[in-house]
């Protein structure tokens, strides 16, 4: 699950937001935001297509616990 965005790092691309394919990015102003985090699969299509490397997914979150 997509865990952490590092607003310092991140260049504006939106690669992030464009690549997600459940829509999970929304935009403030230039920033990428999780704007839908129940809706992450977890794919890492977003860390792997940032060129900031301003992402992180972790692979064993659980919303739960």
């Amino acid at each position: 699950m997509i865990e952490l965005i590092v607003e310092s790092r991140c260049t504006g691309g939106g690669d992030c937001v464009s690549i997600c394919p459940t829509h999970v990015f929304g935009m403030n102003g230039d920033v990428p935001v999780i704007a839908r985090l129940e809706d992450c699969q977890t794919c890492f299509m977003c860390e792997l297509y940032c060129q900031a490397d301003a992402l992180y997914v972790g692979p064993d979150h659980d919303m739960n616990g």
